[in-house]
């Protein structure tokens, strides 16, 4: 709470030099729309604030951590700096890219998944099938699925790479490798990764949808303007972008199969939603066979 206190002041500085801050913890995230040459000058500015800021009381600026992300077509070719140090972007664990495609994230990702399950597989010496699940389940799953309302991939090729984790790990379970990887997951009593992602998009977008998230609703979406239709009485407006990297953010993709759902779902509590959610057939939303 004291730190809190003593680093309010920056946000309070860069608000008034005319650019969006966001802060958490000691990291500072600073950005702006650039369009003209002065945009320029004024987030340098920002950047030369924080730094100076810094050094008025004593605290230290860690060079090596910043990073630069520019997103959509930059007009100006320019470089920015931190105390001499050009900077050239991982967000919270997240790798983001400035064409904002999840492939480079997604490898880096599957890479430590498949590293942790061949651990697994190695250092316990165990045929019981439930053990092995329960550990996969702990230790590598996570790294598939967090923040994956961020990154949830569209195409075969992203989606398949994930997929392979949790299929070649079941394969190798005792008794399972004659297995289909479908009656593998039914003997296991789990779904395809595609299908959990789906779900926690449909979770995240109902917790938005009833005020349960810090995020205002009118930010991401809108309600149906269609007053007669099929289904439940939440259905979102759905917005056409010809913009390929538009259609994948999350406001934009969920909005389709949010609007699908049955009567049948519960939207009474969130235990009830994500119950009966699992209960509704969305294969033709899923891209994985």
């Amino acid at each position: 709470m004291m730190f809190l206190i003593f680093i309010d002041e920056v946000a309070k500085l860069l608000e008034c030099h005319g650019v969006t801050a966001k802060l958490f913890a000691d990291d500072v995230k600073v950005y702006l729309i650039i369009t003209t040459v002065d945009d320029l000058a004024k987030l340098q500015g920002a950047i030369n604030l924080i730094t100076d800021w810094a050094r008025e009381w004593q605290l230290q600026v860690s060079v090596n951590k910043c990073s630069l992300l520019n997103i959509g077509h930059v007009p100006f070719d320019v470089t920015y700096y931190i105390n001499g140090s050009s900077l050239s972007y991982r967000d919270l664990g997240v790798i983001i890219t400035h064409d904002l495609s999840p492939s480079t994230h997604i490898s880096e990702i599957v890479a430590k998944a498949h590293q942790r399950a061949n651990i697994i597989l190695r250092c316990f010496m165990s045929n019981d099938k439930s053990l092995l699940l329960r550990v996969f389940l702990v230790y590598v799953r996570p790294i598939l699925e967090y923040c994956s309302v961020v990154w949830s991939p569209c195409t075969k090729k992203d989606i398949d790479c994930i997929e392979k984790v949790q299929r070649q790990f079941t394969k190798r379970l005792p008794g399972l490798k004659s297995m289909s990887y479908t009656d593998r997951l039914k003997c296991l009593d789990l779904t395809t990764l595609e299908l959990r992602r789906l779900h926690l998009d449909l979770i995240f977008c109902y917790k938005i949808v009833f005020g349960m998230v810090a995020i205002n609703f009118s930010d991401i979406f809108e309600f149906s303007h269609v007053s007669k239709t099929r289904g439940h009485a939440y259905k979102l407006f759905k917005s056409h972008s010809n913009n390929s990297t538009r259609y994948r953010f999350f406001a934009e993709r969920v909005v389709s199969v949010w609007n699908s759902l049955p009567a049948s779902v519960n939207f009474s509590t969130l235990g009830s939603f994500k119950r009966s959610i699992t209960d509704v057939d969305f294969i033709n939303f899923l891209k994985y066979a």
